[in-house]
C-alpha cells in the first residue's frame, strides 16, 4: 500500500487478494533504506521532545525527515469533523518540483503540475483525465478516476480475452474476481466464458475469456461501469500546520516542507556549532599547555590534589575549568612532537569547522543549497520510474451505449405501429423471382411498411404523416426474432392520437454540415440544416409544416451539393440540383419539387452525388416486378416540373412501391403486406431502359403486395446508404 516502503518484513504480512497478515509473533521488520533518511541528525537537537504516555521516557514530535513522506507514501485518517487522504507521488517528480520552488519561490502551481504530474500508486494503473489532479493541486480537493490496466488478446477460434494487469489503488483482487462472476451469474455482464486468475512472482495476470463475435470493449466498459476495475480516489490534502488542520494546495505542502527542512538543518547546524567551539576551547586549552609544557608539569607536580592542580592552572594560565580539566586528562602520549602536530592540525581544521558552520547560519542561500544537495542525493539513491499512467482524456460517466455493442441491425415497422430491432445477419441472400422467407408474424391485415438499416449506436429520426419528428436510440428498440411482431410504437414514442410514422432516418450524429431533405405526398420539397433536429423534446418537434391535406412521405440525409430525384406512384420521375432547393428553418414549408398529376403522389426521394452515373435506379412496383435504369437516362431538368416516365405502371405491375440509387455490391430486401420478405443481390436485377415494365423479382400469392423495399451491403457491413 505504500509507494515506498519504510520497513523490510520478514514474513506473511498479507497479499492483494486480501490474505490476512500472520500473528505478530510470526513476523519480524527491520527498517529499511529510505526509513533511515526519516531519522537523520536526530541525535543533533533538530526536533523538540515531549514525554511518552507515561512519562517514562521522551519521544520527537516529529521525525526530522529528509524524504516529502507526507507526499510519496501518501497519507489517510480521519477525525471529528475532518479526514485527510492525500495520495502517494513519484519521489523523481517531488524532488524536482521541490527544486524548483526552492529556486523560484514565486513559481505558480500551474507549473509545478508539469513537474508533478500527478499521484502515482504503488499498484501503477492508470489515472483518466486531469481535471481532478488539477483541482486537488489547485485547491487542495479533487476527485481522481482510477482504472485498471488491461490488454485484450486473441485467441483461438477467433475469440478474444480480456487481460488485467495492474489494479486501481487499494482494490482487492480477489473480490474483484467473485463480483465479475457474480455479475455474470446474474446476468448482468454478459459474453463471459471463463475468468481465470494466472497471478505468479512476474505480476499480476487475470485473464477473462469471451465468447466468440463478443466485442472485448462493451465487456471490458461493463467491467468498468460495475466493478472495482474502475475507482475514484478523492484527494483531501489536509495537514496539521503549527498543530492546526489546514487545506493545502501542492504548493502549500511543498513550501511547508522546504520550511522545515530549513528549520531542521539550522537546528542541525547550531547544534554542531556549538560542538565544534566547545572542541576549538579544548584544543586551546591543550595548545596553551604545550607551549608552556615544562611550566605545566612543574605546576602539576607541586600540586597537594588534582582539584588543587586545577585550580593552578587556571590561575597561572588563564584557562577555564574545562581547559584545565582536559589537561590534566592528557595522556603522556601526547607529548610528543607528532601528537603535537596532531592536536595543532586538529585545532586548525576545528576553527575552519567553525567558521563554516557561522556562514551557513549567516547565510540564507547556503541553507538552501544543503537542501538542494540533499535532495538530490536522495533522487539519486531512491528515485525511479513512474508507475501510473496519466491519460488525457477523463473516464466518463458509462452510459447506454458504452455498454451495448454496435452492431449491424434492420429496424422494421408496420402498418399498424409495431417496430423491432433485427440483426441483420439473421436475413440471407436468395435468388431472383425466389418465394422469400417469413418476415414477421402479422395480425391480420397489418404489413410491414418500412424497414431501415442501421447500427445500434445510431439516432433514429422519426418523422410522422404530421410533419413531427421523434428521436431515439437504435439500441432503444426492442430486439426481437425475424417472426416477432416487435413493441407497439406507443409505448416508445409520445405520439399523438392518430399520428402515424411514415420515415425512419438513422444518422450517427447531428453534424453541423449535414442537411435534411424532406419530401411530401404533394409534391413539396424542404431542406433544413440536420443539426436543427439535435434537441428533441418527449413528445417531438415540428419537422415541417404540411398544407392542408399533405403529408409527409420520405426523408433524406444530404451533403447539401448533390441532385435530386423523385420518383411518383404512377411512374413519373423528375432529377434537379439540390441547389434549386434553399435552406428553410425547422418549422418552414418548403418548396414545389414536382409537378403531380391528378391521383399521382410521390413515393420516394435520391439524392445523388458527382460521379454517381455508374449508379443504377432500382425501381419496384407493388405486384413484386422491379428494374434497374442507368441514371444517366434521367437528364436534369428545372425544380417542378413534370418530370420524365420512369417505369410503365401496368396491371401487371402494379403502381410504384419505391425508387432507389443503388450499385452493383449491394443488395436488397422486399418485404410483403403478408410478412414475406427476400434479399436479392442487386446485379441479379436486370439492366433496361426507362419506359419498360421489368422483371418479376418475387413470386406474390393472389392478395399479396411489395409493401417495403431496403438496401443493405451484401457483407451485412453497417453501410447504408440513406445513413449520414
Amino acid at each position: 500500500s505504500m509507494r515506498y516502503p519504510l520497513v523490510d518484513g520478514q514474513g506473511n504480512f498479507g497479499s492483494v487478494d486480501g490474505d490476512a497478515p500472520a500473528a505478530m509473533r510470526y513476523t519480524e521488520v527491520r527498517m529499511d533504506r529510505i526509513a533511515q533518511e526519516m531519522l537523520e541528525d536526530i541525535e543533533k537537537n533538530t526536533v523538540d521532545f515531549m514525554p511518552n504516555y507515561d512519562g517514562s521516557l521522551e519521544e520527537p514530535m516529529v521525525l526530522p525527515t529528509r524524504i516529502p513522506n507526507l507526499l510519496v507514501n501518501g497519507s489517510s485518517g480521519i477525525a471529528v469533523g475532518m479526514a485527510t487522504n492525500i495520495p502517494p507521488h513519484n519521489l523523481r517528480e517531488v524532488v524536482d518540483g521541490l527544486v524548483l520552488l526552492l529556486e523560484r519561490p514565486e513559481t505558480p502551481v500551474d507549473i509545478l503540475m508539469k513537474v508533478i504530474k500527478g499521484p502515482d500508486f504503488p499498484t501503477a494503473g492508470i489515472i483518466c483525465g486531469r481535471k481532478g489532479i488539477e483541482d486537488a493541486y489547485r485547491n487542495g480537493r479533487g476527485l481522481v478516476q482510477i482504472q485498471g490496466q488491461t490488454t485484450i488478446e486473441p485467441l483461438k477460434g477467433g475469440r478474444e480475452s480480456i487481460i488485467i494487469t495492474e489494479l486501481p489503488y487499494q482494490v482487492n483482487k480477489a473480490r474483484l474476481i467473485e463480483r465479475i462472476a457474480e455479475l455474470v451469474r446474474e446476468k448482468k455482464i454478459d459474453g463471459i466464458t471463463d475468468i481465470r486468475d494466472e497471478s505468479d512472482r512476474e505480476g499480476m495476470r487475470v485473464v477473462i475469456e469471451l465468447r466468440r463475435d463478443e466485442q472485448a470493449n462493451v465487456v471490458l466498459n461493463h467491467l468498468y461501469k460495475h466493478t472495482n476495475l474502475q475507482t475514484t480516489f478523492g484527494i483531501i490534502m489536509l495537514a496539521l500546520v503549527d498543530n492546526q488542520p489546514q487545506i493545502l494546495n501542492l504548493k502549500g505542502l511543498l513550501n511547508h516542507f522546504i520550511e522545515f527542512r530549513k528549520e531542521v538543518i539550522i537546528r542541525r547546524t547550531q547544534f554542531e556549532l556549538a560542538k565544534a567551539q566547545e572542541r576549538a576551547h579544548l584544543l586551546e586549552g591543550l595548545k596553551i599547555a604545550l607551549d608552556h609544557l615544562d611550566a605545566v608539569i612543574e605546576l602539576i607536580r607541586r600540586a597537594e590534589s588534582p582539584a588543587r592542580a586545577k585550580e593552578e592552572l587556571q590561575r597561572a594560565f588563564s584557562l577555564s575549568e574545562a581547559q584545565s580539566q582536559g589537561i590534566l586528562e592528557m595522556r603522556l602520549q601526547r607529548l610528543t612532537g607528532l601528537e603535537r602536530d596532531k592536536i595543532l592540525e586538529d585545532l586548525r581544521a576545528t576553527l575552519a569547522l567553525v567558521e563554516e558552520l557561522k556562514g551557513i547560519l549567516e547565510s540564507e542561500e547556503r541553507v538552501k543549497e544543503i537542501i538542494r544537495k540533499e535532495l538530490f542525493e536522495l533522487k539519486e539513491e531512491y528515485g525511479d520510474e513512474r508507475l501510473t499512467e496519466i491519460r488525457a482524456e477523463e473516464a466518463v460517466e458509462m452510459v447506454s451505449e458504452d455498454l451495448i455493442a454496435e452492431e449491424a441491425v434492420v429496424i422494421t415497422i408496420t402498418r399498424s405501429g409495431y417496430i423491432k430491432r433485427t440483426p441483420l445477419s439473421l436475413y440471407r441472400s436468395q435468388r431472383r423471382g425466389g418465394k422469400g422467407a417469413r418476415a414477421i408474424d402479422m395480425k391480420e391485415e397489418d404489413i410491414v411498411f418500412r424497414m431501415v438499416r442501421a447500427s445500434t449506436h445510431d439516432y433514429l429520426l422519426f418523422f410522422t404523416h404530421i410533419g413531427k419528428v421523434h428521436c431515439m436510440k437504435a439500441y432503444e428498440i426492442p430486439e426481437a426474432s425475424r417472426q416477432a411482431r416487435g413493441k407497439s410504437l406507443a409505448n416508445l414514442l409520445e405520439l399523438q392520437e392518430g399520428e402515424e410514422v411514415t420515415a425512419i432516418l438513422n444518422v450517427p450524429s447531428f453534424s453541423e454540415d449535414k442537411y435534411l431533405l424532406m419530401v411530401t405526398r404533394k409534391g413539396i420539397i424542404k431542406r433544413s440544416p440536420l443539426s436543427a433536429y439535435g434537441n428533441m423534446r418527449a413528445g417531438g418537434v415540428i419537422a415541417i409544416n404540411l398544407d392542408l391535406g399533405d403529408s409527409l412521405v420520405d426523408v433524406k440525409p444530404s451533403e447539401g451539393n448533390g441532385t435530386i430525384l423523385l420518383a411518383t406512384l404512377q411512374g413519373k420521375a423528375i432529377r434537379f440540383p439540390e441547389e434549386e432547393v434553399r435552406n428553410i428553418g425547422r418549422v418552414g414549408r418548403g418548396v414545389i419539387g414536382i409537378d403531380l398529376r391528378k391521383a399521382d403522389e410521390v413515393v420516394s426521394a435520391e439524392i445523388l452525388g458527382d460521379g454517381e452515373e455508374e449508379f443504377t435506379l432500382l425501381t419496384v412496383c407493388e405486384r413484386g416486378c422491379g428494374k434497374r435504369t442507368r441514371l444517366s437516362e434521367y437528364r436534369a431538368q428545372s425544380r417542378g416540373g413534370m418530370g420524365l416516365i420512369n417505369i410503365k405502371v401496368t396491371e401487371k405491375n402494379g403502381k410504384v412501391v419505391a425508387a432507389r440509387r443503388v450499385s452493383e455490391e449491394e443488395g436488397i430486401i422486399l418485404v410483403t403486406s403478408e410478412g414475406k420478405s427476400i434479399r436479392l443481390k442487386v446485379d441479379e436485377v436486370p439492366i433496361i431502359g426507362r419506359n419498360t415494365q421489368g422483371f418479376k423479382l418475387i413470386g406474390l400469392d393472389e392478395g399479396d403486395r411489395v409493401v417495403s423495399v431496403t438496401l443493405v451491403g451484401q457483407e451485412e457491413e453497417p453501410r447504408d446508404a440513406s445513413s449520414m
